[in-house]
């Protein structure tokens, strides 16, 4: 296996034994909150005397000007030639089975990250870096335990050209590996919105077609819909109100931290899903986002583990649903790693299918019937869409939902239905499964009632079947066992349809 032709050198790179160094400015854009914080720290005082006309105070005002200039060239000089080592020692090398990448000047690091490993390779833009034409590429790996592989920076088109030769490799790597891929049923009908991905994955084809582009107008107006943003401005606004009828003062003021929270909440979702755009490619789905920190991020084919559709209750007058998915290889440890994960922050329904279809190429169900069984996970309730959902006896624990609780099962995967207020499907692939719980509290089991949850990779997607009969969840973790046990077998049908 050979990778493809490497991308023309640019000025300033050099070749070494298959080793090339990135963009010369990388340092500076890397470092440049070191060099606002030199700018801040000497020129504050110098600024503030030229603004109010005051003399400096501080120590160097009896130290020469001369020697003050001495000093500040040989910090400028010192700064520049620990950004020229920087890049001296930052290198990066492709062969035809890993990518390496060396960095350090006293302390030297050496990473590196098997193709047949590499999931996903992200192009990011960040403010400055797309000033001056850079983007860093950051290599997902599977079962990773650290950070993503970081390759900072070079000119976006080499990036780009490098992350579509190191995907088709890894591709290639994948399949030349003896781990058998699922394959999809190709007899599904394409009008369900719900078909295989056209560009087989060990192609990595540059070819990208658009699927789904969110405007910036529904980003800005689903956010205001959020929850939290909306209990933060009124216990803000009623803080006011008291403090104006009471005549406490500050009382105002004690609610500044619900408004700062709810301001970073909000700049990180319009910031992180700015012009939102899905693309379908051959080696999976391209997500491109960003106000400032632009991101191309690719979710890999077969990759998925779950899937979670949810529509708030404030966004059901519009008719938005939001889809998310856990991939593995992804961490979900922040709100800003779990942005990762969004693959749709706010679609009609038409798009929700949509993207659907790129990540369950096959769901498993009859030609023509896709669409409505998942409209019925999606809004249904009782055992519309063939759902089995929630006993009598579940009102008790689960008054409101209990007749939308529910489960089915395809050939492929299982389906969640869950949430009254906030609707919920979650789908898991049979062959995704990582591991099955049969769960009963002590009010379940005076009530005869018992759950069944699905172990997934982290992520945003908890699957979970509550509130079921003892009977009903014993054959559903039974059957859900010999499925996904089935599924991981290629060349064995999988056992039954519904459980």
């Amino acid at each position: 296996m050979s990778l493809p032709s490497a991308p023309a050198r640019t000025p300033g790179t050099a070749d070494d034994g298959g080793w090339r160094r990135v963009h010369p400015l990388s340092p500076w854009v890397r470092g440049w909150i070191l060099l606002l914080a030199l700018a801040v720290s000497l020129g504050r005082d110098w600024l503030q005397s030229v603004v109010t006309g005051e003399p400096m105070h501080g120590w160097w005002n009896a130290v020469p000007v001369a020697m003050l200039a001495w000093v500040g060239a040989g910090v400028i000089l010192l700064v520049g030639g620990g950004f020229v080592l920087s890049w001296l020692t930052t290198r990066y090398r492709v062969d035809g089975s890993t990518v390496r990448v060396r960095t350090g000047i006293v302390f030297r690091q050496h990473r590196q990250a098997r193709l047949d490993r590499i999931q996903a390779v992200d192009v990011v833009q960040p403010f400055l870096a797309r000033l001056f034409g850079l983007a860093e590429l950051r290599f997902e790996v599977a079962d990773a335990s650290g950070n993503a592989l970081r390759l900072s920076f070079l000119p976006l088109a080499e990036a780009q050209q490098l992350r579509a030769s190191v995907l088709a490799a890894a591709s290639a790597a994948r399949a030349a590996s003896p781990v058998p891929a699922h394959v999809p049923d190709p007899s599904l009908a394409p009008g369900d919105g719900l078909h295989p991905a056209e560009v087989p994955p060990s192609s990595a084809a540059v070819r990208e077609t658009l699927a789904v582009r969110v405007p910036v107008a529904r980003i800005l107006a689903s956010t205001a819909l959020t929850p939290f943003l909306i209990v933060a401005g009124l216990v803000s606004a009623g803080g006011i109100v008291l403090e104006a009828a009471l005549g406490v003062r500050a009382l105002g003021a004690a609610f500044i931290p619900a408004l700062l929270g709810a301001a970073v909440t909000v700049w990180h979702r319009i910031s992180s899903f700015w012009d939102f755009r899905v693309l379908s490619s051959g080696d999976g789905l391209r997500l491109t986002r960003g106000l400032l920190e632009t991101r191309s991020q690719t979710v890999p084919a077969g990759r998925v583990q779950a899937i979670l559709i949810r529509q708030p209750l404030l966004w059901r007058p519009f008719g938005w649903w939001s889809v998310h998915v856990n991939v593995a290889g992804y961490r979900h440890t922040s709100e800003r790693e779990g942005s990762k994960s969004t693959v749709l922050p706010a679609g009609t329904p038409a798009e929700v299918f949509g993207v659907l279809g790129l990540v369950l190429p096959d769901p498993g169900l009859e030609p023509g019937t896709a669409r409505a069984v998942f409209e019925d996970g999606m809004t249904g309730a009782g055992d519309s869409g063939g759902f089995v959902h929630s006993p009598p006896s579940a009102r008790w624990v689960d008054p409101l939902a209990w007749r939308r609780t529910g489960f089915r099962a395809t050939a492929t995967a299982l389906l969640c239905r869950t949430g009254v207020f906030a609707r919920t499907l979650a789908i898991v692939p049979h062959e995704r499964t990582q591991s099955i719980a049969l769960t009963q509290g002590p009010l379940q089991r005076r009530l005869g009632l018992a759950g069944v949850e699905l172990h997934s990779t982290p992520g945003p997607v908890r699957p979970l079947v509550p509130h079921q009969s003892v009977s009903v969840a014993e054959v559903l973790f039974a059957e859900q066992a010999a499925r996904a046990a089935h599924a991981r077998r290629p060349g064995r049908p999988a056992p039954g349809g519904n459980a």
